[in-house]
């Protein structure tokens, strides 16, 4: 469904008439599939470009560089109608459903907007096929005629996730989505994306910071991190072996993962994440990591493969050796 080739994105930052603007690399290079039916995961911490590879995927922005196929078109040479049809097909499900849903709108109407926008159908079509969706996310229908603030935070991430389905697309974006949610709901939400996903066979990109909701429902997962990737591959290989000391930190900083792999001792990262407007020369994860080498702080790592994922890291072949054989 998605492939991207070497995405990027630089932005312009402007300082003023007397002052040079500064590029800053959000996305640096950034390679993945998505197929149908499947999930691919991006974590990382905040400012790592999770969100920025998510508008370029949904097309609200265009990469600076690389390549980005939906289905089988590719999108940096589209013409504008190819890109007017294809978004269609890419839906977005927002962080907020506090604030992702107009609260002067009823349910009904926010559903058949995306319908009256992009379709010829009449108004008792739209609301049939409004009515069909509320059904298949788990609402009644008299939902239909209530307003967003008559909701609690899981029904209106699941009035949400019906809008994103409203087109029939193959693709949707996640930001993010289980986030502002309570713990109890989030597993309500994950559950309902994940039946969602086998009955219609959609194609999930899940933006998330959060490994133990990734463990869920991602069958891949790419590691960010100040907008490179520093693993990538298979979640079970991932979350078994974690070769990165990146995805080591994250792994062994989440709740409740004895036992897949990592060090039962918590890993703490010391510092802050540089500014993607100076990065770290070498590899940028050198100034955050337990390990760092002078190597590290000279040569930037490539992607490469090892141990059944790819990974950025020069010690990788030592990280991946059992502890007692590195002592």
């Amino acid at each position: 469904m998605v492939v991207a080739r070497d995405l990027k994105q630089v932005y312009k930052i402007s300082h003023g008439a007397f002052r040079a603007a500064d590029n800053l690399q959000a996305v640096s290079g950034i390679s993945f599939t998505v197929q149908a039916g499947k999930t691919l995961a991006v974590v990382g911490e905040s400012g790592c470009g999770k969100s920025t590879l998510a508008r370029m995927v949904s097309l609200i922005e265009m990469p600076t560089a690389g390549q980005l196929k939906l289905g089988s078109v590719e999108v940096t040479t589209a013409s504008a109608a190819e890109r007017q049809a294809l978004r269609r097909t890419v839906q977005l499900v927002f962080q907020n459903p506090y604030g992702s849903l107009n609260p002067r709108k009823k349910i009904g109407a926010i559903l058949e907007a995306p319908l009256e926008i992009n379709t010829p159908l009449d108004a008792k079509q739209r609301a049939e096929q409004a009515r069909a969706m509320l059904a298949l996310v788990g609402l009644r229908p008299e939902h239909y005629d209530r307003y967003p603030h008559m909701f609690s935070g899981g029904q209106r991430q699941r009035i949400a996730i019906a809008r994103a389905l409203m087109l029939k697309p193959a693709l949707i974006v996640a930001d993010e989505p289980v986030s502002a949610l309570d713990v109890s709901i989030q597993a309500q939400v994950l559950n309902l994306l994940a039946d969602l996903q086998r009955e219609l066979g959609l194609a999930y990109l899940f933006i998330s910071h959060d490994l133990g909701v990734v463990r869920h429902i991602a069958d891949d997962l790419l590691v960010m991190y100040l907008g490179h990737a520093m693993e990538q591959g298979d979640k079970a290989t991932l979350f078994a072996q974690p070769l990165h000391p990146y995805t080591q930190a994250l792994l062994a900083s989440t709740p409740g993962m004895v036992g897949t792999g990592v060090s039962k001792q918590r890993i703490v990262l010391k510092g802050e994440l540089p500014s993607p407007l100076n990065p770290p020369s070498g590899c940028v994860f050198s100034t955050r990591c337990p390990h760092v080498v002078p190597l590290c702080q000279e040569q930037r790592p490539v992607l490469r493969a090892l141990a059944g994922r790819q990974v950025a890291c020069h010690l990788a072949e030592q990280l991946s050796q059992p502890a007692a054989a590195q002592h």
